[in-house]
């Protein structure tokens, strides 16, 4: 498994964590509530966390190919939901 994660500072991090999970729910698996979310896409997971100012990211796939695909497309939408903040999405591989 290979596993990345970002940390995004942004006072709307409970919105986008659940606008995220709204928009990728209309085709795929997802759970979530104003704190936490998961969605489960065919090449990868995201799980999210949301709080206070701060939105957390994991990425998790089976293989890198896929872990940067996942990584690609939860940032691309994330980046297109806050275009006004314009966030700077820094994806870090998970410590062991």
């Amino acid at each position: 498994m290979f596993t990345h994660t970002a940390q995004i500072t942004t006072d709307r991090a409970s919105t986008y964590l659940q606008q995220l999970c709204k928009h990728f729910g209309h085709k795929v698996e997802v759970r979530f509530d104003p704190q936490s979310g998961h969605i489960a896409l065919p090449f990868g997971t995201c799980d999210l966390a949301a709080a206070n100012s701060t939105l957390d990211l994991t990425v998790v796939a089976q293989t890198q190919a896929d872990l940067t695909k996942t990584a690609r497309v939860i940032a691309n939408h994330l980046e297109r939901f806050a275009f006004r903040e314009n966030p700077e999405i820094s994806w870090q591989p998970a410590a062991a």
